[in-house]
C-alpha cells in the first residue's frame, strides 16, 4: 500500500534525457584541461576540489543526510528544526507552527554528501487542506559532491513564496515532502504540517 502522498509526489521527467555514467569524485577531479574553463567552472559548481574529504562511518551508507530545515522570514527569526534531535520529524507532524498570512517566506535546508557525488537532487512537496491538494511544488536543488574539511556542510535556501491571505486562506494545512535524486532515491520523505493565521503567533 503506498504511503500518504506518494502518487503526487513524484519528479517530472524530461523526455529523453538519461542519466549519465556515473564517476567516482576521483574520476571528476581527474577531468582537468587547463584550456577549458567551461569544465572547470562546473567541476567547481560541483564542490570538487584539492580539500580533504571529511571522515565518513563506513556503515552509513546514506549519500545525503539532511541535517536541518528552516522557514526564513526577514525581520524575524528562522523557524528551525534540527533533524539529529530524536523525535523532530514526528513532531513536525503533530505540532503545526503558524505562518501570517500574506507573508513572505523561503525554506532552506542544510545537509551533508558522502560517499559520492550527488546528482540532481530535488525537492518536492504537496500540501493539502481537508484532503484536496492545493499545491504541489518541486525545486531543483543541483548536483554535490561530497563535503570536505573547506566546505564542511551545504546550505540551499528555495525559492522565495508567499502565504495566502484572507479568511478562506486561514487555517490548518497537511504537507507531504521528500527530497530525491536522478536515480530516484529518496534521501529524505517526511510529513508536516502548519496552519495560516491571521498574525504570527
Amino acid at each position: 500500500m503506498a504511503s500518504a502522498g506518494d502518487e503526487d509526489l513524484v519528479a517530472s521527467k524530461t523526455d529523453g534525457f538519461k542519466v549519465g555514467e556515473k564517476k567516482t569524485v576521483e574520476e571528476y577531479a581527474k577531468l582537468v584541461d587547463q584550456n577549458d574553463e567551461s569544465l572547470n567552472r562546473w567541476k567547481a559548481s560541483l564542490g570538487i576540489s584539492n580539500s580533504p574529504a571529511l571522515p565518513v562511518d563506513p556503515k552509513d551508507s546514506r549519500r545525503c543526510v539532511i541535517h536541518s530545515l528552516a522557514l526564513e522570514t526577514a525581520g524575524r527569526p528562522d523557524i528551525t528544526i534540527d533533524l539529529s534531535v530524536p523525535g523532530a520529524l514526528e513532531s513536525l507532524k503533530s505540532k503545526p507552527f503558524a505562518i501570517k498570512e500574506g507573508a513572505k517566506f523561503r525554506m532552506k535546508a542544510n545537509f551533508k554528501v558522502q560517499h559520492d557525488v550527488l546528482s540532481g537532487l530535488k525537492y518536492l512537496q504537496v500540501i493539502k487542506r481537508k484532503g484536496i491538494t492545493v499545491s504541489k511544488e518541486e525545486e531543483m536543488l543541483g548536483s554535490y559532491a561530497p563535503n570536505t574539511q573547506d566546505k564542511p556542510i551545504y546550505e540551499k535556501k528555495f525559492a522565495e513564496d508567499e502565504a495566502p491571505a484572507g479568511m478562506m486562506a486561514r487555517g490548518h494545512y497537511n504537507a507531504v515532502s521528500k527530497f530525491v535524486d536522478d536515480d530516484d532515491v529518496t534521501h529524505l520523505k517526511f510529513e508536516w504540517s502548519f496552519d495560516i493565521a491571521k498574525d504570527w503567533k
